[in-house]
């Protein structure tokens, strides 16, 4: 079989490896440069060009985006340039590559990867795939059904988007104590909790690394809320899964 490549496209980092589909794991080890600024389409074109040449890929390559996607496109961008709203994300890459490519939202591929390979393997009725980094992305599944670009991050709360006041990125800005960021993830799980009535809340991205220090400190609630099993390289094997899908 080709080898699938994955790339996690985030406000700060860009990384990306080849993935063993079968597993679920990275094939070899990920390699990542800084995130352009500004990140202009070009300038992140260019680095991600950067991440697939160094490995000598050659074949199908999943990339995903920090905003919703669809059929391609980029509609938003919350914590990248402007510039990509509108356009043909997928046709901007598949030209520079020189290969097929597949972009889908960031925490899309994440709960991919999580509900396939991960903490949300086999469960059943509704499952929330949080990831806290820059922002908070969100992968909503129903019986193991993608219900895409959620952007939950954006929800209000006290009368902001709630990754203003959630994220792992809001807890460095303002200088808070693990307890103190607990305190406002438990405010916002509430606010998700409520609305969507999950059986199953899987905590990502980079602070997953972590999670023995916040995730004890939650109250008590209905769903389960679990550490991301892949941690940090779920984005990447999600991408790639996508691009499998997608038949390359």
């Amino acid at each position: 079989m080709t080898a699938v490549f994955g790339v996690d496209i985030g406000g700060s980092g860009i990384k990306g490896a080849p993935v063993d589909l079968a597993r679920g794991t990275l094939a070899e080890e990920r390699h990542k440069v800084l995130t352009p600024q500004p990140s202009a389409p070009e300038a992140v074109v260019a680095a991600v060009c950067e991440v697939v040449r160094h490995f000598g890929h050659q074949g199908p390559v999943g990339l995903t985006f920090p905003g919703v996607v669809v059929d391609g496109r980029t509609r938003t961008a919350a914590n990248v340039d402007k510039g990509w709203i509108g356009l043909d994300a997928a046709g901007l890459f598949r030209e520079a590559l020189g290969m097929p490519a597949t972009v889908l939202n960031d925490a899309d591929a994440a709960g991919l990867a999580e509900l396939t390979h991960g903490a949300g393997r086999g469960e059943s009725g509704v499952v929330l795939v949080l990831t806290f980094g820059t922002g908070i992305g969100s992968a909503l599944f129903v019986d193991g059904v993608l219900v895409p670009n959620t952007e939950l991050g954006h929800l209000e709360l006290r009368g902001k988007d709630a990754e203003r006041r959630a994220s792992s990125a809001a807890k460095e800005r303002h200088g808070l104590t693990w307890e103190q960021w607990a305190e406002r993830v438990d405010e916002y799980l509430d606010l998700v909790e409520m609305l969507f009535s999950p059986r199953l809340i899987v905590i990502g991205g980079g602070v997953s690394r972590k999670h023995e220090k916040f995730l004890p400190r939650l109250k008590e609630r209905a769903a389960r809320v679990v550490p991301a099993e892949l941690r940090n390289d779920a984005g990447i094997v999600g991408a790639a899964m996508a691009a499998a899908r997608a038949g390359g």
